[in-house]
């Protein structure tokens, strides 16, 4: 479907109507959104991440996109970086074949995650088995999660333990390239006060790619308590095992994706693994004043553990290709506390919601690398050696240097904010906040035996204006700013190029407009520009550099059309286009970057759409297609991946209350394509055709 249309269809949309939704409360205090007789919805009506406070998402002056735990069911994801495939402005980079890696309206990031509202930055890929949904925050979010989130931030919301309600099930699938899954989810009340619920899964992981495989295991038990009526207590533990092969993707050549070698694995699958092991405890109480104040407190201890070594392929010709090689360990601790206190009230007229928190943290992070020898026909060890382009390629033996890098690091911060989101009369509403970081690492380089420390102390600000010309409709304007300090988004080292750089800045504004149709379907658009200054890029010449100062610019607008058209028909659809380019050179670094040169994994089109109808009581079918056109691969704007169009489909049948089938397909027509890339010589290919089976049970 042309870009262009897509106006027409979204105004079409507009209106239908379905005919069992109850209508909107008018009531500023009460617009719960109820669809009755339905199962689960596609859409959310209300979170408390955008403003750490309960709001409607019409009344956030930024745009947000939620996944459903419904959703997630029904497109069969396991997870998160499928998930985000789904969401137009997010574009998922490969990541160097072992973690999570975004670029989120033009800002590229693997520390911009967020688990229950607190910092999950480490590296490596998020499961959804214990997820009730996922949020995508787009625009400058400083205000409310710290440093990073220039480009947005991705939050999961975890299931929690229920009360009242005894509850589990079983799901399991399978696919065509011998993938396969198991997971459970029981809720069980102890007494009127007490309650638990264990989440589990075990993957075993596959796909189309020479010598891939893999497995997943995650485990997360909760407990609630109620300490009285006015307090409550949530405690959480996960537990995540992470073992694949870690695969950097195919080169290019003559400025595309190598062709004829989608499948073959430019590596060494003895040696490229990447292990993760995550322990993740938190507790959360919250306490009820009155009916006007309450508070929240959150506790977070996290460690990670991770090892990934990798060949990496590099230049390629028509008969040949580079090889170079590494491999990477990281032990991570977090520490996170919040509270947060929250009073709604009335003076002089107006009603307030007024936020005050604070936020401490303390991370510690060691981490090594050692380069990677082969050995050539004459018996020498060389960093890097050339081989011929095979199906399979034939590559040398492999060992690894002493150490070439090793650092230990401390980051600790300190925050506080507040923030009043503000009714005046019926029709205006203003969010306004403002945030205050102390920001302070310190590292020390154990190969040079260089010690470096640095400080930053930030204001970080957000204003929002929104106009209801009536109650299920907003028109918004906002602008907030963030900050990202110059040491990389993991924090690994100071280098003594980088210790006395300014942090990153950005500036973000968008204005849009929300629509709730009806109780259970709503249209959102909004224009938006993100300026960024003391940029950093990846230096193409160097992959894992970085080339500093200068300033860039993004541009888009973004619409989607999200819930119930009819009382069988859900819809997701949304599409993105964005621009960005550089505003001032960046000198520095081995490849200077010139003004006017376009930001990499920035495609100007990103159309997805996911639909589910339910013909019968028994029976629903899917359709889900996800377009994006072309994008550079790097900043050397030498590459270009190619555009691409992928459709999905799925068949739902209930079998009976307890017990039910689906059918997930995944790219029908067999299109050849390539969802993101990492360099301009590692490019990830998408999956052929592929169907999974799966069954779900309720206990």
């Amino acid at each position: 479907m042309p870009p262009s249309r897509l106006p027409a269809l979204f105004a079409a949309l507009a209106l239908a109507s379905p005919a069992e939704a109850e209508e909107i409360d008018s009531d500023a205090d009460s617009r719960a959104i109820v669809v009755t007789g339905q199962h689960s919805d596609y859409r959310q009506a209300s979170t408390a991440t955008a403003t750490k406070t309960e709001t409607p998402l019409i009344n956030v002056p930024q745009t947000v996109t939620v996944l459903t735990r419904e959703r997630l069911d029904d497109q069969a994801l396991a997870q998160l970086g499928d998930a985000l495939r789904y969401v137009p402005g997010v574009v998922i980079s490969s990541g160097e074949g072992n973690r999570d890696q975004i670029v989120l309206r033009g800002q590229p990031s693997t520390a911009d995650f967020f688990l229950d509202g607190l910092r999950d930055d480490a590296q490596y890929y998020r499961p959804l088995y214990n997820t009730d949904r996922v949020e995508v925050l787009k625009g400058a979010n400083a205000m409310i999660f710290g440093r990073g989130g220039g480009g947005g931030v991705i939050n999961r919301v975890s299931k929690a333990a229920a009360f009242g309600e005894s509850k589990g099930a079983l799901a399991g699938g399978i696919d065509t390239f011998g993938a396969w899954s198991l997971s459970g989810d029981v809720n069980q009340p102890l007494s009127d006060a007490i309650s638990v619920r264990l989440n589990g899964t075990h993957e075993e992981l596959n796909n189309h790619r020479d010598y891939y495989q893999g497995h997943f295991t995650g485990i997360a038990p909760t407990l609630g308590v109620k300490l009285g009526s006015d307090t409550s207590l949530q405690l959480g533990y996960e537990y995540v095992e992470d073992s694949r092969i870690a695969d950097r993707g195919i080169p290019s050549l003559n400025g595309t994706p190598i062709s004829g070698y989608d499948h073959t694995f430019f590596g060494d699958s003895k040696v490229n693994q990447s292990l993760v092991k995550a322990h993740i405890a938190r507790a959360r109480l919250d306490h009820r004043f009155s009916d006007s104040l309450t508070a929240n407190f959150t506790g977070q201890y996290a460690t990670y553990d991770k090892y990934y070594a990798n060949v990496v392929p590099g230049a390629a010709t028509a008969t040949s290709v580079v090889l170079t090689g590494y491999d990477n360990g990281v032990q991570r601790n977090n520490w996170i506390a919040q509270g947060n206190l929250v009073w709604k009230g009335e003076t002089f007229g107006l009603r307030h919601t007024l936020l005050t928190g604070f936020e401490f943290s303390d991370q510690s992070t060691d981490s090594t690398r050692s380069d990677m020898r082969f050995t050539n026909s004459g018996g020498a060890l060389v960093a890097s050696i050339l081989v011929p382009l095979a199906r399979q390629l034939t590559i040398p033996t492999i060992s690894f240097t002493a150490p070439t890098t090793a650092s230990t690091s401390q980051v600790r911060t300190l925050s506080g904010y507040i923030q009043d989101q503000i009714e005046i009369g019926e029709h205006v509403q203003v969010v306004a906040g403002l945030r205050y970081d102390d920001f302070r690492i310190t590292s020390f380089n154990l190969i040079s035996s260089y010690a470096a420390s640095r400080s930053d102390r930030k204001w970080s600000p957000r204003l929002g204006l929104i106009i209801k010309p009536q109650a299920n409709l907003s028109i918004y304007a906002s602008y907030a700013k963030g900050f990202l300090p110059q040491s990389g988004d993991q924090f690994t080292l100071l280098a003594a190029n980088t210790v006395t750089l300014d942090p990153e800045a950005f500036r973000s504004l968008e204005a849009g407009v929300k629509w709730e149709v009806n109780s259970g379907l709503s249209l959102t658009g909004a224009v938006f520009q993100i300026d960024r200054s003391n940029t950093r890029v990846s230096d193409p010449a160097n992959p894992g550099f970085f080339l500093v100062s200068g300033k860039s610019r993004v541009r888009g607008f973004e619409a989607a059309v999200n819930g119930r058209v009819m009382p069988d028909w859900q819809l997701s659809l949304g599409w993105s286009h964005q621009t960005g380019e550089i505003l001032s050179a960046i000198t520095s670094g081995t490849s200077p970057i010139p003004v006017g040169r376009k930001l990499d994994k920035l495609p100007e089109d990103q159309i997805s759409l996911w639909s589910r109808y339910d013909v019968s009581s028994k029976l629903g079918l899917g359709l889900g297609m996800i377009h994006q056109s072309s994008q550079f691969a790097t900043i050397s704007n030498a590459v270009r991946v190619p555009a691409f169009a992928r459709i999905d489909a799925a068949i739902f049948h209930e079998v009976n209350k307890a017990f039910s089938l689906q059918l997930n397909l995944e790219n029908v027509t067999g299109s050849r394509y390539y969802p993101s890339a990492h360099s301009d010589t590692n490019i990830a290919p998408g999956k052929p055709f592929n169907a999974r089976v799966s069954a779900r049970m309720k206990l």
